[in-house]
């Protein structure tokens, strides 16, 4: 029996497909013969978000779509019985979606060019031609909608055009829901389903945490109508909606499915990608901003509130950041800066501007959009003197970042709490329902690691770019690395149900493509 072999991932060219002597996969399929086992694939149909559509690049797309890992697991299915799997296919491989003359859903990244090795990502140039007010007919298979979180698979009036506009409905469930009123379990339930899979849980959190942690922790709270968008679930109201969910596939006649746990969103490129202190300086350049920051030095240091503020040293040096968890000094620092002489409009600015700052440290993480933000000039009040201005004008380096580009130590413990209940609430939900389990959170960890996975010669790990299971936007994963997780979706239902659906290669699919 053929293995996956756990190696070294270290991808010297770009996704470049390595030489290798032996070719290493999970199982050994050439005298195996197909069958469903105790399971039924005749109507398969997939239930999630974005990570089920297929959406990758920031962007959902044909070609996305048609690697996704649903659509990667209803072929296997095919050779076992499985029927028709239907896709809600965008318009086009540029991604976006449009009402009349008005883009409202992102075209796809794209790497446009290099810039001294470093990738240089912008948004395809293009006007989408997928458009809003042209719905798509027919029962689909592949249900996933992007951007969707636990409950509201279960609200009706998701897919109403005309509660786009206000946040209570879903442009990409608009372009597929049977009505107006319906909601996506419904309709999935509508097409009596033999068999189904759920990975629905991600944006409960994933919108917080990509947000910088601007939204609300909802736990206690459980009236899903009052969250806001970027809010984490409260972990009974996403136990609910999966138990809903599953019990209305039950009643349906999809007795048997597989459910997935969701990996810890703080562990994906989008936040591992820039390092805690990505500023460079000379050995001038931090002597000036140690010089400029040096009158609050004396003043953190009454405040008992020194460690605020790190000397800055030549070489790599950590980010400054707007800490809304620490206590707010704004008022004692101004107070301060005017008993020593500093006109009172200044003091009050460098008090509102330095109350909660601080530097980063290891334990915080940046957002992989907040580099270009980073070292961007920051228009201050023209009442600022110009000697104050030239040097605090920095955006990370001499005035700090705003709470939404950064995910402190305080945010990320509530995301990994989030996280760890929601991923008990799932397993629970599967072991009483006798349901397939997929550990997605563990195929996390493992990719994570320095040593990555192998497949067939081929290394794969969650490093950015270099990695080849995530793609551009960092959160969403390439063709191969839904090729990757289709296989574990495999590897339950068939040690569940005793059917044999073979894996897939997932080199045979798509990943980071590169400029020409």
């Amino acid at each position: 029996m053929k293995k996956i072999i756990i190696s070294t991932a270290i991808a010297a060219v770009f996704l470049s497909v390595q030489s290798c002597n032996s070719t290493d996969f999970d199982q050994d399929v050439a005298d195996i013969k197909v069958t469903n086992g105790d399971a039924d694939f005749s109507r398969y149909i997939a239930l999630g978000n974005s990570l089920t559509s297929g959406y990758r690049d920031g962007a959902l797309y044909i070609d996305a779509q048609n690697e996704s890992y649903p659509n990667i697991i209803a072929q296997q299915m095919k050779l076992a019985g499985g029927g028709e799997f239907k896709l809600p296919l965008m318009a086009d491989n540029n991604g976006g979606i449009v009402v009349g003359a008005d883009v409202i859903q992102p075209t796809k990244l794209y790497i446009q060019s290099f810039i001294k090795g470093s990738p240089v990502i912008s948004k395809v140039d293009a006007v989408p031609t997928t458009s809003l007010t042209a719905p798509l007919s027919g029962g689909f298979g592949n249900m996933g909608v992007p951007g969707a979180k636990s409950f509201h698979l279960v609200a009706e009036g998701y897919g109403n055009l005309a509660n786009v506009a206000s946040g209570k409905a879903n442009p990409y469930f608009v372009r597929f829901a049977s009505s107006a009123s319906t909601s996506v379990l419904k309709d999935a339930v509508a097409q009596k389903p033999t068999f189904f899979s759920l990975w629905i849980g991600n944006n409960d959190v994933l919108s917080y945490a990509t947000s910088g942690g601007v939204g609300t922790n909802q736990t206690g709270n459980y009236n899903a109508a009052t969250y806001g968008s970027n809010d984490i679930t409260d972990p009974k109201v996403l136990t609910a909606s999966i138990k809903a969910i599953v019990e209305g596939m039950r009643a349906a006649g999809a007795s048997k499915g597989v459910v997935a746990n969701i990996p810890s969103v703080t562990d994906i490129p989008f936040f591992t990608t820039i390092p805690y202190n990505p500023v460079p300086l000379t050995k001038e350049n931090a002597a000036v901003i140690n010089g400029g920051l040096g009158r609050l030095t004396p003043i953190l240091k009454v405040l008992k509130a020194d460690g605020r503020l790190q000397t800055l040293k030549e070489g790599q040096n950590p980010v400054l950041i707007k800490d809304e968890s620490l206590k707010d000094l704004s008022k004692p620092i101004s107070f301060m800066l005017k008993q020593s002489g500093i006109p009172a409009e200044l003091a009050n600015f460098l008090g509102d501007t330095f109350g909660q700052a601080r530097h980063a440290t290891n334990e915080d993480l940046i957002l992989l959009t907040t580099k270009a933000e980073i070292g961007t000039p920051v228009t201050l009040p023209s009442t600022i003197p110009a000697t104050y201005a030239n040097m605090l004008n920095k955006h990370g380096i001499t005035y700090p970042l705003d709470d939404k580009y950064v995910l402190t130590k305080a945010e990320i413990e509530e995301i990994k709490t989030a996280t760890t209940a929601y991923n008990a609430a799932i397993k629970s939900l599967a072991d009483e329902y006798n349901l397939a389990f997929v550990d997605a959170n563990t195929k996390m960890v493992e990719l994570g690691k320095n040593s990555g996975i192998k497949w067939d010669g081929v290394n794969y790990s969650a490093k950015f770019i270099t990695g080849g299971a995530f793609s551009l936007d960092g959160v969403h994963l390439t063709g191969r690395g839904y090729a990757i997780i289709g296989n574990e979706f495999i590897k339950a239902i068939n040690a569940k149900y005793n059917s044999t659906l073979p894996q897939v290669n997932p080199n045979k699919y798509s990943g980071v493509t590169f400029p020409k």
